[in-house]
């Protein structure tokens, strides 16, 4: 008989600040996530705590009073982590570590720490490492007690490496030869990517778990790793794609997220290189999200910051079917509407209907609602940036309507 298996997840308190530019509610957005994030590494959130300030305390992020109140929780309540919503300095996150007395992250460290969870092949791992030791460098003296200072003494003084400066060249070491490593797979990547000849390229872009390995399965009938939790694809998958009978590249690509750290984009540069080399893409948006437009300007900011803004776009709103709005009761003349009040039809009046038509999708790549649509769409723009590139090719692939179908397609 199989032995049932329990996951104990870590018990963990969430900490965010409300200021001048992140007011209650957008806070109470990036909690939520970073409870997501939390649940995704492996932690389960038991409380959260937030502090109004104008800006944050160099020392301990938090003020004093706050810091003793969530000591006190933390040794009432055996808490293993407390996780910041933002990224703390080194000499921040030693004192919080002092007087907590118990594991500090903030949300860097912990979005990097599931990337090495999801790290498969040993690129990804490769990125994710050298990601790890840049966070790591600048925060040596806070992580082990014993490199605070060198051992005085009897025949301990005189000149050499204090074990903090050993531990930092060791650290600097390992970072040059990580990204000698990543130059020689980039190297490989980029003749891989130039050995795929001149067929059109398309990459989903989008933030994380909006489905786009959902819609990369049923697109080119692949089995790409699908899971409800965050940043479930950090490798880029390519697939040769057929819509009745033309052929084009289809790229999964890692999600987004906000506040996504620097060492990360810097490091995963070869993965967002698909992304660069793009002739379309594709912005998968979760339209069931309550901030699905914050996150289409979150994806907006990396692709300007990877210079690739000015690309030919489908917005592709998936998750239709699991689209909920809030409803005003006829009798409620108090209650204003908002934009989360709004249905479907009248999202698609507001400036998403500026987009042109070709340029906006509503579909459920779960249960492939619009799907003819979308596909009809994808092979319009495919064809347009084809025939583009070969006008002699015209001929060989019509319009949608009048194509045949790819007999060697599955």
């Amino acid at each position: 008989m199989l032995e049932k298996e329990t996951i104990k997840f870590e018990k963990t308190v969430v900490v965010g600040i409300i200021t001048q530019h992140q007011n209650e509610e957008k806070l109470n957005e990036y909690l939520d996530e970073l409870e997501f994030l939390t649940y995704t590494a492996g932690g389960e959130v038991v409380k959260r705590f937030s502090q109004k300030m104008e800006r944050p305390n160099p020392k301990t992020f938090l003020g004093t009073g706050k810091m003793d109140e969530i000591n006190h929780y933390v040794k009432e309540h055996s808490i293993n982590t407390v996780i910041f919503d933002d990224e703390l300095s080194p000499s921040q996150q030693k004192n919080i570590t002092k007087i907590l007395n118990c594991k500090v992250l903030d949300r860097t460290n912990l979005i990097l720490d599931i990337f090495a969870q999801r790290a498969e092949t040993s690129y990804a791992r490769t990125q994710v490492e050298l990601a790890q030791c840049q966070y790591l460098l600048p925060r040596l003296s806070g992580m082990w007690t014993h490199l605070e200072r060198q051992k005085g003494g009897i025949g301990m003084r005189g000149p050499g490496e204090t074990e903090i400066e050993t531990d930092r060249r060791i650290v600097r070491d390992r970072i040059a030869l990580l990204k000698d490593k990543i130059k020689v797979i980039d190297k490989q990547m980029s003749v891989q990517r130039s050995n795929r000849g001149a067929m059109v390229r398309v990459a989903l872009v989008g933030y994380t778990n909006v489905g786009k390995s959902t819609l990369m399965n049923v697109i080119s009938k692949s089995e790409v790793f699908v899971e409800n939790k965050l940043f479930a694809t950090l490798d880029t998958t390519v697939r040769k794609v057929v819509i009745k009978n033309l052929p084009f590249l289809l790229s999964d690509t890692v999600g987004f997220i906000r506040k996504l750290p620097t060492q990360l984009v810097e490091s995963f540069k070869s993965t967002l290189d698909e992304v660069r080399e793009a002739d379309l893409l594709l912005h998968v948006v979760d339209i069931s999200h309550p901030d699905f437009e914050d996150h289409i300007e979150s994806v907006n900011q990396i692709l300007a910051d990877i210079k690739s803004a000015d690309k030919p776009t489908i917005m592709v709103f998936n998750k239709i079917d699991s689209y909920k709005h809030l409803t005003i009761d006829q009798d409620d003349l108090i209650t204003e509407k908002t934009t989360k009040h709004y249905t479907l039809e009248e999202w698609k009046d507001t400036w998403m209907s500026r987009m042109g038509e070709n340029r906006a999708l509503f579909i459920s790549a779960l249960n492939k609602e619009n799907f003819e649509e979308f596909r009809e769409k994808v092979y319009e723009a495919v064809r347009e940036i084809h025939i583009t590139r070969f006008p002699y090719n015209k001929f060989l692939y019509p319009d949608y309507k009048e194509a045949p179908e790819d007999k060697n397609a599955d």
